[in-house]
């Protein structure tokens, strides 16, 4: 049921793409939309992972470097019946970790420094055992399609913006409704994007608990993740926070930005892990 929701929306954002093109270009504008749409995932499908750990600095490193951390997720990855992700470390002091890749054949784990300084050993397989969760769920590649078509969207709407400026009388768009959409349809679709992300960050969670076989650790990382990451500032960009097991630029929990955030508010989500009981157990398909 909650692989339809996230559908459902995911057809949404493509209807109210495909609606700005038509608003934009008529038949004309919805054929360049979908292409450019078509274009970008693919270059999303691909690139996605190269693009994002190359714009946080992310490291690679090996079982000689890292070796507890490095055999921890490997038998994480073992749990959840996946291959070994890459795995690369962030130099990055605020606490925080993400996953990335396509498929689970082609995964990376990525964490940040500040997380392995704050967290203890059975927070960090929580942490962990969350993202292989992203992975197994291929989450990673939904999150990176829709932010793709939401940035698309937002294009359009700017792109739509200028029209009642340099359109002629023969448009057919009224100036005032044009300006409205363009207000809009970026709204809706970060509405749209925050719904998707917010189901599948509370699917990884409770995957992740069952992948670590309790879910406490990851109830006290979440905890101790954003009281840092509302501490120590990220180095993480505005583009990829969505990718973040908690949001690196919320700031203080409860602040107005929460309400627009594409996290789940801090305390269902550890609500949620402990309704699972202390000990839960992981079904491999």
């Amino acid at each position: 049921m909650k692989t339809l929701k996230v559908g459902l929306m995911l057809a949404a954002l493509t209807a109210l793409l495909i609606w700005i093109g038509n608003l934009v270009g008529g038949t004309t504008g919805v054929v360049l939309a979908l292409a450019f749409s078509v274009v970008m995932n693919i270059g999303t499908f691909w690139f996605s992972d190269k693009i994002v750990l190359s714009m946080v600095r992310a490291e690679p490193v090996t079982r000689e470097d890292v070796p507890h951390l490095y055999n921890m997720v490997e038998r994480l990855a073992r749990r959840a019946d996946i291959p070994m992700p890459a795995l690369y470390i962030v130099p990055d002091p605020s606490p925080n970790a993400f996953a990335t890749g396509r498929s689970p054949q082609r995964a990376a784990v990525a964490v940040n420094e500040g997380l392995l300084n704050m967290l203890n050993q059975s927070e960090v397989e929580g942490v962990v055992a969350h993202e292989l969760a992203h992975i197994k769920n291929r989450d990673t590649l939904t999150m990176a399609i829709v932010a793709t078509i939401a940035g698309a969207v937002s294009s359009l709407a700017y792109i739509l913006h200028w029209i009642p400026f340099f359109g002629s009388d023969d448009d057919g768009i009224n100036p005032i409704a044009a300006i409205a959409m363009a207000i809009f349809a970026p709204l809706a679709a970060m509405m749209i994007q925050m719904g998707v992300s917010r189901a599948r960050e509370y699917e990884a969670d409770a995957l992740g608990a069952q992948i670590a076989g309790t879910p406490s650790g990851l109830a006290n990382a979440l905890i101790k993740l954003e009281q840092g990451a509302a501490i120590v500032p990220s180095n993480m960009p505005a583009t990829a926070a969505h990718m973040c097991i908690v949001n690196p630029l919320s700031g203080v929990s409860g602040s107005l930005m929460s309400l627009f955030s594409t996290h789940p508010p801090l305390q269902e989500r550890v609500r949620r892990l402990q309704a699972l009981g202390p000990n839960v157990f992981l079904t491999v398909a």
